[in-house]
């Protein structure tokens, strides 16, 4: 242990926090969501059901990860919070288990206010007689005849069971001799069953289950039974040594994919309280530790939550839900003009979700016919499961267009999406790449390359989130679209370099990881440090989903010692702690949690006019600045520059979403004023009152007119 204590002596502690405890930080704020009256009924049970998710997936991953570093790594210690991997698991398992608590506790809220509405998950004990034999028939005619029940023993050996499938385990006893049952929920049969009479009331399909499933153990007497859930680990590296290598890597992938589901073991859930001998029986035939274990009275799946709002009425939706919105058309572009033409003319920036992603739709149908395209290039880390894009850009092939899809087949969860979407793209002419080795391949970059009589020109599409239709509606994201030749030619630079493996290309304006991202920040938060030192304006913003990255840490450690007014908003995990006398003091942290999810990634060093500003796929985390492939890129365009200070600045001033991150890694929230501001319905509501009509018969005058052909396009530099 000493080593690994020595590994770590450069490093000071003392203003930085364990990331896995930050992010679980994060994951309460995302709970308190539902326990908040302001918030929709409906939309509190789903931010229970996207808690819940988000635990599964921690789970999954980083728990998972840390598992195997305990087993490998005896010296390791995290350069963040000096904690070993069994300690990190210690602290993990003593924060998560609160937050259970918690969880049960606004469950039962949230309940007990859905049945003042008539809206009611019913406990078959509490039924009518009449109620009971229904329910029974129903058990026998549609769920029985798919179950399949097993009693371990010499002729059963203990079998494999899934990842995140509800099980019903049961301990049996047959002439003093005990044994355990497990029953596997059937994927094909409704989980909520409703029940006649006034209101909404259903049952679970567990719940039915584990009511009526004593019948299927005839020969035995039912101790204890109980619903339950196994989660694996998901940590897998498909460039691990250990596992067999191919020529196909999708064919590769479909292989990890499977294997996901056999991982180990790190978290048994079961739901209620009398469950001691089940809990001692697969504790041990599990390998898994007290600790992993989490008792909890709310179901252990909440995926069923957004089907209730499907089964209730249109009055008791309208009341219980978000007011429905539709994205706007960007109040730059004038409708019925092309997009391409419009973006020659000028730079164009799209705000997820209060913009609507047709536009760049839009850009890629008018390319996919444009005699004077020559390529399209794309980089593509997660889709829709139904993708307009890939539609166009299977268009834009069989058109005879070149077409490079960058496809990112280790996108955690995506794989099988992408796969499928790969393979689509293939046969209708493509050229697919599979990433880097060693490096997953995150950035967003579309890059359109057109040649007319001027000759070449480009238009090139810069983002921080994914191409993803669906999740466009759900997540902030910032997408620019510039004719900018010199980004342009850094854009076509940047796929040259993918196309040969080459990571160390050098680029003129784009920063781009892992071979400039990290330098690059680092070196503009020294120039604000050193504008400081000489009493000069200075300022550091930065928003991003999370900030880990130990260097970038400690350069903003020393740029707030220089006295650099340094403001980060993050949503989710901060392994820097603000506010720490001579270290951190002029550093303020702040999340905002809400609606919809942060997730835009703006840099912005200096202050009014002199701002430069990013925006990026990356976060501040090692494996983004130095294990990805991500992009950064430059507002140029003056009038987008002013447009992101203010959007900056009303992100600054949210007090009713936003929260403070204290010294002692608390969250805690913002004074209520006179002029209360959420920032997410500000950028909402400006986006409806901005959105362009119909164009004038005039604004078509001048687009004919003018015709709009420019070609090659020079940078508007500040």
């Amino acid at each position: 242990m000493m080593e690994g204590r020595m590994m770590n002596k450069n490093y000071d502690f003392s203003y930085t926090q364990d990331r896995e405890l930050s992010w679980l930080k994060f994951n309460e704020r995302v709970l308190r969501e539902a326990d908040k009256k302001n918030v929709p009924i409906f939309e509190r049970l789903k931010f229970l059901e996207i808690f819940t998710n988000n635990l599964d997936e921690f789970f999954m991953v980083r728990v998972g990860s840390i598992h195997e570093m305990s087993l490998i790594h005896d010296n390791h210690r995290d350069i963040r919070s000096d904690l070993t991997p069994e300690e990190q698991l210690d602290e993990i398992a003593k924060h998560v288990r609160p937050l259970y608590e918690l969880r049960d506790k606004i469950f039962a809220k949230v309940s007990r206010e859905l049945a003042d509405k008539k809206i009611k998950r019913c406990q078959i004990e509490e039924l009518e007689k009449e109620e009971k034999k229904k329910l029974k028939t129903y058990y026998e005619a549609m769920i029985l005849p798919v179950l399949s029940p097993i009693v371990i023993g010499k002729q059963h050996p203990f079998p494999h069971i899934p990842n995140k499938v509800l099980q019903i385990g049961l301990i049996l006893k047959k002439k003093e001799k005990i044994s355990f049952g497990i029953i596997g929920l059937p994927k094909d049969v409704e989980r909520m069953i409703f029940l006649s009479g006034e209101g909404r009331r259903y049952v679970l399909l567990e719940d039915i289950i584990l009511y009526f499933c004593d019948e299927l153990f005839e020969n035995y007497t039912v101790e204890e039974k109980a619903v339950l859930c196994i989660t694996r680990s998901a940590d897998i590296n498909p460039d691990d040594e250990i596992y067999e290598s191919t020529d196909d890597y999708r064919t590769h992938m479909k292989k990890i994919i499977k294997m996901r589901a056999r991982l180990k073991p790190v978290r048994l859930e079961i739901e209620g309280n009398r469950h001691k001998e089940i809990k001692k029986y697969l504790s041990e035939r599990l390998n898994i530790s007290e600790q992993d274990i989490f008792k909890s009275q709310a179901p252990l799946d909440l995926k069923y939550v957004y089907k209730l709002t499907d089964k209730v009425s249109k009055e008791e939706r309208k009341n219980g839900c978000y007011r429905p919105f539709v994205p706007a058309l960007n109040r730059d572009f004038i409708p019925g003009v092309s997009v391409t033409k419009q973006i020659l003319e000028e730079d164009k920036l799209l705000s997820f979700p209060f913009d609507s992603m047709d536009t760049f739709i839009e850009l890629l149908k008018e390319s996919a016919k444009d005699k004077e395209t020559l390529s399209i290039k794309i980089t593509i880390y997660r889709l829709a499961r139904q993708a307009r894009i890939v539609k166009y850009l299977c268009e834009a092939a069989e058109n005879g267009k070149e077409v490079l899809v960058l496809m990112e087949l280790r996108a955690r969860f995506d794989e099988e999406n992408n796969i499928n979407y790969s393979e689509i793209l293939e046969e209708a002419g493509c050229k697919v790449m599979y990433g880097m080795e060693d490096y997953k391949v995150h950035s967003k970059v579309c890059l359109i390359t057109k040649k007319n009589s001027r000759g070449i020109y480009y238009i090139t599409q810069i983002g921080t989130g994914n191409y993803n239709e669906s999740t466009s509606k759900l997540y902030t994201d910032l997408s620019l679209m510039t004719a900018s030749e010199e980004i342009g030619h850094d854009a076509s630079v940047f796929f040259h370099n993918m196309a040969t493996f080459n990571l160390q290309g050098t680029y003129e304006h784009l920063l781009v990881a892992p071979s400039s991202l990290q330098d690059g920040i680092i070196k503009r938060i020294e120039r604000e440090k050193m504008k400081a030192e000489s009493f000069q304006p200075c300022g550091i913003f930065m928003k991003m989903n999370s900030l880990t990255d130990r260097k970038i840490i400690d350069e903003l450690s020393k740029a707030s010692n220089a006295g650099v007014p340094i403001f980060l908003l993050i949503r989710g995990i901060c392994c820097i702690r603000p506010g720490i006398p001579g270290k951190t003091e002029n550093i303020r942290v702040e999340s905002i949690v809400g609606r919809f999810l942060e997730h835009s990634r703006i840099y912005a060093f200096g202050v009014g006019d002199d701002t430069e500003i990013y925006i990026s796929s990356a976060d501040m985390m090692t494996r983004n600045t130095r294990r990805r492939v991500e992009v950064a890129a430059p507002i140029y365009d003056p009038r987008l520059k002013q447009r992101i200070l203010k959007m900056i600045d009303v992100m600054k001033q949210d007090n009713i979403q936003a929260q403070v991150l204290l010294s002692n890694g608390e969250y805690t929230t913002k004074k209520k004023r006179e002029d209360n501001m959420n920032s997410q319905i500000h950028f909402l509501n400006e986006a409806k009152r901005l959105a362009p009509k119909e164009k004038t018969q005039k604004q078509n005058l001048f687009y004919q007119v003018k015709g709009i052909f420019f070609g090659k396009k020079k940078l508007r530099k500040k």
